[in-house]
């Protein structure tokens, strides 16, 4: 993530760098998807857009020459958003620099959360420290110079959020310049019975954290019980929930087996490659164990209402049609169609939705 010789070069940056405001659109700001019927008419559905996108949105000096491509990520987001071909929830990461916060703000959506912060307190270590010897000069110094990186953006109105930190000791090398964590937000969609509860991560690196083995898997396995904590105290099991971000699990048995035993969700990728399960896939997997060699995951679950499962899969930011590499990461973006009882009726909310003729697949 950031060479040691770097790390003096942050600390009088620190205090300059900042995630953006919070601030949440008024109902009705934004149009809600479009609502089909089965042909018995029962059943409602609607179809989500989500994009989790990890933004390389690191500071000089660890990065050199990032704004220019920032601004290129938000001028394309924005063009997205304004012709109606945008994702209608985007979880960023990265967004460490100025100039990346600038970029998300400058996407044009309306409703954003955002956190932890830098100063944002971490619970007490409770695990004791972790195998090995503390590496002060490859950034474990304890103090957090960075944000989380963690920003949730959406048109539609957002509820309710917050944020944890992981705790202090749930980390190992260049990531505890970080505070990393897990953001929520709870988000209303127009139409839709309820709400939806959506989670934002950025979890412990292995190689660029530039420790061992021994130290960094650990700290991922701490990572992965708060997550779950988080999730399971601060989300409602009732409302349909989307967890999304760079988890950091690439060819890696030891962190992938702990974390599918504490996040009981399913996994996007493992879904969509199941060909009986009907969600298209647009990007081209290579592989059949294709969940296991990315960064960036979607997890779902649903809720005791409105179900949710994905129908397609897809890349953005990466050489096709929307556009070139802008990041050390491609996005990941999938659509989630949503379906209820037809006589299911939205909670406290009075946010009209789009229909559409009954039995007609949702666009």
């Amino acid at each position: 993530m950031i060479k040691a010789s770097l790390i003096g070069a942050l600390i009088p940056l620190a205090g300059c760098m900042s995630l953006p405001a919070v601030r949440t659109a008024e109902c009705g700001f934004a149009p809600g998807p479009a609502v089909t019927f089965s042909l018995d008419g029962k059943t409602a559905h609607a179809r989500i857009d989500v994009l989790t996108y990890n933004i390389e949105g690191l500071p000089w000096p660890a990065r050199r020459n990032r704004a220019p491509l920032l601004r290129e990520i938000a001028q394309r987001l924005a063009a997205f958003r304004a012709g109606g071909s945008g994702p209608q929830i985007i979880v960023f990461q990265e967004v460490f620099s100025n100039a990346a916060s600038r970029a998300v703000v400058s996407s044009g959506y309306q409703s954003l959360t955002a956190g932890p912060r830098a100063g944002s307190r971490q619970d007490p270590n409770t695990e004791g420290p972790l195998p090995g010897r503390r590496r002060i000069m490859r950034g474990e110094i304890r103090s957090n110079f960075l944000s989380s990186g963690l920003v949730t953006a959406t048109d539609w109105p957002i509820i309710s959020t917050s944020y944890r930190p992981f705790a202090r000791g749930s980390c190992a090398g260049f990531d505890c310049l970080s505070n990393k964590g897990v953001l929520y937000a709870e988000i209303a969609i127009p139409g839709v019975p309820g709400t939806i509860d959506v989670f934002n991560t950025h979890m412990q690196a292995r190689r660029a954290s530039r420790v061992s083995e021994e130290r960094h898997a650990p700290a991922h396995h701490r990572q992965t019980v708060e997550l779950s904590q988080f999730v399971d105290s601060t989300g409602d099991p009732d409302r349909p929930t989307i967890v999304a971000g760079d988890f950091n699990m690439r060819n890696s048995d030891i962190r992938w087996d702990h974390f599918k035993r504490k996040v009981r969700m399913d996994n996007v990728h493992r879904f969509c490659a199941d060909p009986t399960e009907e969600c298209e896939v647009l990007q081209d997997w290579e592989h059949p164990d294709q969940w296991r060699r990315v960064q960036d995951k979607h997890f779902f679950a649903p809720g005791q209402v409105v179900k949710i499962r994905p129908v397609r899969a897809e890349g953005m930011f990466d050489d096709g049609p929307s556009g070139p590499v802008l990041s050390d990461h491609e996005g990941f973006r999938v659509i989630y169609e949503l379906s209820w009882p037809a006589d299911a009726q939205a909670v406290g909310l009075d946010c009209p939705a789009r229909t559409a003729t009954v039995g007609t697949p949702t666009p």
